[in-house]
């Protein structure tokens, strides 16, 4: 059987994003049970069915292809097309009736970040990208912003940083003119379309990444660990526009 194209793989994610997305929309501000996971993360139903949604929609199209969820585990199957769901990234705006909250569908193609969708079922809004395809925003192509000076961006983290890499944070808001805790899913969102030059995040599970680098490629930014190191598997992630990559670098890697 010939490999799927990028553009199929792309709309299937696309489409998988969007009946899960509006599926969480029954849920939200509807007083929505909460519970607690081991690590203390909120999960709520809403999560839960939106991930099976999404895991449905893809294997329907690629039974073959191998599945990692953050709610539901592992799907076992050909490594070399991995797909990668958060289904409600943001659960913590979720809960709170903040309407920043993202379906995140991204998919590995043998190890490599390939295709990615970023959509906010409140707002409605989407951006995806597929490899060496471009990224789009309501289906019109999307770049990140042209500043090229630290001192006129826009800066955007999830929350509160572990005391560890602190500094770099408040190194890197320190230089730009402005910074805002409009995080997760929806801070790479606003870097993707040129509304924020930086988003930065201490914490990241493979799930929050997956669909969030190829967006950020595409749109013509970078998206790494703070390593540098291009990979789902890092533990945190920042991203960029292209020209303020060296700079943000050069302050996270210290």
């Amino acid at each position: 059987m010939a490999d799927p194209s990028l553009q199929h793989l792309l709309d299937t994610a696309v489409a998988a994003a969007g009946l899960a997305g509006k599926h969480t929309l029954k849920f939200f501000n509807a007083g929505t049970a909460v519970e607690f996971k081991a690590d203390q993360s909120p999960v709520t139903q809403a999560d839960r069915e939106a991930e099976l949604i999404v895991r449905d929609h893809l294997l329907a199209a690629f039974p073959t292809h191998s599945v990692l969820g953050e709610e539901h585990g592992t799907v076992e199957g050909d490594p070399d097309y991995q797909w990668v769901i958060d289904p409600i990234d943001g659960t913590k705006s979720f809960i709170h009736g903040v309407p920043l909250y993202s379906t995140l569908v991204g998919l590995q193609i043998k190890g490599k970040p390939a295709v990615g969708v970023i959509y906010l079922p409140a707002t409605d809004d989407i951006v995806f990208a597929a490899t060496g395809m471009g990224a789009f925003h309501n289906d019109a192509p999307t770049k990140v912003s042209t500043v090229d000076d630290i001192s006129d961006a826009l800066i955007c983290t999830s929350g509160l940083v572990p005391a560890l890499k602190r500094p770099a944070l408040i190194e890197l808001a320190r230089r730009c003119r402005i910074s805002r805790t409009w995080g997760d899913g929806y801070g790479y969102y606003l870097v993707a379309t040129g509304r924020a030059e930086i988003m930065v995040d201490p914490k990241m599970n493979p799930w929050d990444c997956a669909a969030i680098i190829p967006v950020i490629q595409e749109a013509g930014g970078w998206c790494s660990a703070w390593s540098g190191h291009i990979t789902i598997n890092g533990g945190d992630l920042f991203a960029s526009n292209g020209k303020l990559a060296g700079q943000v670098r050069h302050i996270l890697e210290r």
